[in-house]
């Protein structure tokens, strides 16, 4: 028998299929006292997988630990203190935590790129920062406003320009939607736009989205896994679904699913601090193996995972809807 188990239901795809021994970190693994683990960015360093782990304390604040595996899925050698915690004396936004990093390496500059949710009293904010190794951090700051978060930056440049995905939330907004913006230098973004609009109405991803683990660079496109939240009588529901971007103008979603592809159905991800909830903030992609590891929080309690095959995505987006294309933003030189 497969170690990992068919769960999905078969009215829909099942494109992801999670480890039997799920949960693979709780907080009882910590090294040392810790409220709840969940929601890490992840990447591949040579043969070790490593994920940058959400730790919430036990004052309700998070902090960041990196923890390291060879498989991927067990034997993990977690940091004995937090790895990057939250410096409010410095950077004031982190008053109340640092959340949800995704990470993104970056050939050009040969460096790790870390975007993160600083969690100040004026409300959640993005903010990046670098590395070469995950030992050492340098913080670029915060470069969104309040209320901002769900953000990656894409590992290469647009027309000479960075770009990032993101989650603003504006006073009075109809709706959260995955916006996408650009930069010249990680520092000063413009040219502002929605990518991908929340639906509306009874949609399993009408009124709020954001985006899950950072852009995959596929042959067909970059591959986006997103969040919609519906609000339901028994509390919010976390739900996950694809969608496509044109790899030359990011800026163009090409295909975007109707259908959920993952939702909360284990005990480990229906209930816990946050009933209902598949969060995943980081994914590694295996060419060789036609594999995805996905990395996700469970009920924001716990961290498990799930597979897929990429060509079975691939193919499933293929299927998928050609929503309408946005406008291409406008290229305005930043002076």
């Amino acid at each position: 028998m497969s170690t990992f188990e068919s769960t999905q239901p078969q009215l829909y795809p099942e494109l992801f299929r999670r480890y039997s021994g799920n949960p693979i970190l709780t907080a009882q693994d910590w090294p040392y006292p810790a409220h709840s683990v969940f929601n890490a960015g992840a990447c591949q360093i040579g043969n070790e997988t490593l994920l940058l782990v959400r730790v919430e304390d036990r004052r309700g604040h998070s902090h960041l630990t990196v923890a390291r595996s060879y498989d991927g899925i067990g034997q993990w050698r977690i940091d004995p203190k937090p790895s990057f915690p939250a410096d409010p004396l410095n950077f004031r936004e982190e008053e109340w935590g640092v959340e949800d990093p995704r990470i993104t390496w970056v050939e050009e500059r040969q460096e790790w790129i870390i975007a993160y949710t600083a969690y100040s009293p004026s409300g959640p904010l993005v903010s990046l920062a670098t590395t070469t190794d995950f030992r050492s951090f340098h913080r670029l700051g915060p470069v969104m406003p309040p209320d901002d978060k769900d953000a990656a930056v894409f590992p290469r440049r647009f027309n000479g320009r960075y770009a990032m995905i993101h989650r603003p939330v504006g006073a009075g907004s109809h709706g959260a939607h995955i916006w996408l913006s650009q930069s010249p230098d990680l520092t000063h973004w413009g040219d502002h736009h929605v990518l991908i609009p929340a639906r509306k109405g009874a949609w399993w991803d009408a009124n709020k989205i954001g985006l899950s683990p950072p852009p995959l660079e596929t042959a067909e496109g970059w591959l986006i896994l997103y969040h919609g939240v519906r609000h339901t009588p028994g509390g919010c529901l976390y739900r996950l679904g694809l969608a496509l971007l044109d790899l030359e103008k990011p800026w163009e979603v090409i295909r975007r699913s109707d259908d959920w592809v993952f939702a909360p159905q284990m005990p480990y991800e229906r209930h816990g601090d946050v009933n209902g909830v598949v969060f995943p903030c980081g994914w590694i992609i295996d060419q060789a193996a036609d594999e995805i590891r996905m990395y996700y929080g469970g009920a924001d309690s716990c961290l498990a995972l799930a597979t897929g095959k990429i060509s079975e995505i691939l193919d499933y987006l293929r299927h998928s809807p050609v929503p309408q294309r946005p406008r291409q933003p406008r290229l305005v030189p930043f002076n």
